[in-house]
């Protein structure tokens, strides 16, 4: 499906509310003037608000994604996209990307 391109200054959260940024930005394809971000790099959460291990199985700590962009690439990595996905570790919960650039789409 296609949809906005995710870009640095972007909103991503883990299911509990912390905060996820990408750790290796992609600075060859920038948008709104900041650097984009492809597939295999993880994300870092932080401020995630599941208790720790004995009242529960968090907090997310990191998030790999597992989809993205099927026909836009950078340095030959997907560019990931609004409706990509990612997990959580250690507790398997999804990212949500609440806000990103509007003006590049990708697919």
């Amino acid at each position: 499906m296609p949809g906005t391109l995710l870009h640095v200054g972007a909103t991503v959260l883990c299911s509990h509310g912390g905060q996820a940024q990408p750790t290796v930005p992609n600075p060859r394809v920038t948008v709104s003037g900041m650097p984009t971000v492809t597939l295999p790099n993880p994300f870092v959460v932080a401020g995630c608000a599941l208790p720790p291990p004995t009242a529960g199985n968090g907090p997310c700590v990191t998030a790999q994604w597992l989809t993205g962009a099927t026909r836009i690439t950078s340095g030959g990595m997907p560019l990931l996209l609004l409706d990509s996905q990612a997990i959580c570790a250690p507790t398997g919960t999804p990212l949500l990307i609440t806000s990103t650039q509007t003006r590049a789409t990708g697919m």
